[in-house]
């Protein structure tokens, strides 16, 4: 049972020392003060150099690729930017028009984020997410991405008129998507990235990467010579002084500036798969040990690389 609280008239019930309590609390106080601007200062000089590591320290990158330009660019993440780099090496391979490779890659990103999925909706599989069941292949064609990507260009080019289509429009011609109209919101996107891997918007395809392992570095030039053979088999690869150059010239439509900047464009977006580290074509080169600030610059007057003629990439 509890204690009956002491009477107001009384007061508090005191014991034989409760009169120095106040005493010892009194010089508990310059303790209390010490210990609390210790532990500030120990707090302060931790943030202090937090801030300097933060500032000056190792920055983490997020690996990722962007398309097009100050105000108006999008981004994807590297998985996502190899495939649709082989999205675009396929359509110039063909010699189909950017509008088809805007049309795919739109596609692309709506059905699989531009990801090779083993999985889907029923039996949908792959790039485009096609189905075995629909006649668009067997389940291992359809998980080879030239394979799907071919295969959507096939279906595309027998549309009439498709290049004066809304691109959501063309898509659900190849599609038959029980959602017609969603393959719109992927346009801009879509845009920007076709226009830049096509070699018609030069220099507003960049990619920002982690810094290239040794293992990488010492077998990137194999890993590019053996994407390149799938991607762009029209394009010879040769060596150079300590690089690899590669010759536009056999690809489709004699244009081999535009071809020269669409390859170079494919060589860094697939720069995270083959750990190339530089590419360089139109005196202009792109150099991963920038980081998050990488982005095409002018080459340097005494670059040899600035003695390449149109046409011609550079690989490092």
């Amino acid at each position: 049972m509890a204690a009956a609280p002491p009477s107001p008239a009384l007061g508090p019930v005191t014991s034989p020392g409760n009169g120095n309590r106040g005493a010892r609390r009194r010089k508990r106080r310059p303790l209390r003060a010490l210990i609390t601007l210790l532990v500030a200062a120990l707090l302060f000089s931790g943030g202090y150099a937090a801030w300097h590591w933060l500032r000056d320290g190792p920055v983490t990158i997020t690996p990722r690729c962007i398309a097009g330009t100050s105000g108006n660019a999008a981004a994807i993440g590297v998985e996502q930017a190899g495939n649709a780099a082989l999205i675009g090496a396929i359509g110039i391979e063909r010699g189909l028009p950017a509008r088809a490779v805007t049309i795919a890659l739109a596609t692309a990103m709506q059905e699989s984020k531009i990801r090779n999925l083993d999985h889907g909706d029923r039996d949908s599989l792959g790039l485009f997410q096609q189905r075995p069941s629909q006649g668009w292949g067997s389940p291992e064609e359809l998980m080879d991405p030239h394979y799907a990507t071919n295969a959507f260009y096939d279906m595309l080019i027998t549309i009439e008129g498709y290049e004066q289509m809304e691109v959501t429009d063309a898509a659900q011609q190849v599609q038959r998507s029980a959602f017609p109209t969603a393959y719109a919101q992927h346009e801009r996107l879509a845009r920007l990235f076709a226009s830049g891997i096509t070699g018609y918007s030069p220099a507003t395809v960049t990619c920002h990467l982690r810094p290239v392992t040794d293992e990488d570095a010492a077998v990137a030039l194999h890993r590019v010579r053996q994407r390149l053979a799938k991607d762009f088999p029209s394009v010879s690869a040769s060596d150079g002084e300590g690089r690899l150059l590669l010759d536009t010239s056999g690809l489709p439509g004699g244009d081999q500036q535009r071809h020269g900047w669409a390859v170079a464009t494919w060589a860094v977006l697939t720069a995270s798969e083959t750990g190339v580290s530089r590419v360089t074509v139109d005196n202009k080169v792109w150099d991963r040990s920038a980081g998050d600030q990488a982005n095409w610059q002018d080459l340097p007057a005494d670059d040899p690389a600035g003695g390449d003629p149109a046409g011609v990439v550079g690989i490092n």
